[in-house]
């Protein structure tokens, strides 16, 4: 959407030496992920951090892993370091407040990828997936996948991030409309695969009925199907998930999880480093809004062979 190309980079340096020269990047870009483990937030690592070595910055990878004081330490590194930016995917939407706020006493821009603070004012942007948008394309594949009537449960992220919350929301929006539709429990999964096949077994036992289960992501909706293909229930329990994981992507192919919803995170740690790179240079990030919103992709059956790269679809 903002993107420039590498060929219009190239074409403005050869028209425009001198300029180009003044204009050089350098300097460190530090980029603050969650969990590199989860092959979404190491997709938002790898992504930024080759933009910014493509646009002649060098650039870190590191991991607060959702804590807030581990998150704190990497900021003050960040600051030690004399970074030129910070790309931070934000631990806690209010503990990561303080951490935001001493990067930006020291003078470092911040770029706030995937999570929100609920601050503004701080970061320099805010770019995020279109979580309620999301959730609601979501949910109603879910409705398509196994009908309007009947008990489902549904896997909620961690309650830190206001992620969660808003996608469980427009969940609800669109399956409080089927009054059949009954939710007969919900589970904190905090993201995990661990827990979402931990908390599945226990919802498994006390509702052996089910007929679906809504997932807030990816990991907790693979250890569901986990623990339904256990119990021997995969066949009658649909399950949806979030986030276009590769290994949901496998899933989605392999008929066990009905759909997915893509969120485009190589579209936006791309385009915060290249808005952190416009502020450096000129004092602007080029565009007007702080909190950018990203559409997100349904995959299911009809697309799902169009994945062209992790979290990639072609278009």
């Amino acid at each position: 959407m903002f993107t420039l190309t590498r060929r219009a980079l190239l074409a403005a340096a050869a028209s425009a030496p001198l300029m180009a020269a003044a204009a050089q990047a350098e300097g460190l870009i530090t980029i603050i992920v969650n969990d590199p483990a989860n092959p979404y937030w190491f997709t938002e690592g790898e992504v930024a951090k080759a933009t910014a070595e493509e646009l002649g910055y060098t650039a870190n990878v590191a991991a607060h892993r959702g804590d807030t004081n581990t998150e704190s330490t990497l900021v003050d590194t960040a600051i030690t370091n004399k970074s030129v930016a910070l790309i931070l995917d934000p631990a806690n939407a209010d503990g990561s407040v303080g951490a935001v706020q001493k990067a930006v006493d020291a003078g470092i821009p911040v770029f706030l990828v995937n999570a929100e603070i609920n601050q503004e004012g701080l970061a320099k942007a805010q770019l995020v997936s279109n979580n309620a948008q999301g959730a609601a394309l979501g949910a109603q594949a879910w409705v398509e996948a196994v009908g309007d009537a009947g008990n489902y449960v549904e896997l909620f992220g961690a309650p830190s991030d206001n992620n969660a919350q808003t996608r469980s929301n427009g969940f609800e929006t669109v399956l409080t409309q089927y009054p059949d539709l009954v939710k007969a429990g919900q589970e904190v999964a905090n993201w995990d695969r661990t827990q979402g096949y931990q908390k599945m077994q226990s919802l498994l036992q006390a509702n052996p009925d089910i007929i679906g289960v809504i997932s807030g992501n990816d990991e907790m909706a693979l250890g569901a199907i986990a623990a339904l293909k256990e119990s021997g229930k995969l066949e009658q329990v649909k399950v949806g998930g979030f986030d276009g994981s590769p290994d949901a992507v496998e899933a989605v192919k392999a008929g066990e999880m009905q759909y997915t919803v893509l969120q485009p995170v190589a579209v936006f740690a791309e385009e915060a480093v290249r808005q952190a790179d416009n502020f450096i240079k000129t004092g602007s990030t080029g565009v007007d809004t702080e909190k950018q919103l990203f559409d997100c992709i349904l995959i299911n059956a009809d697309n799902v062979d169009q994945m062209t790269a992790p979290f990639t679809l072609a278009q």
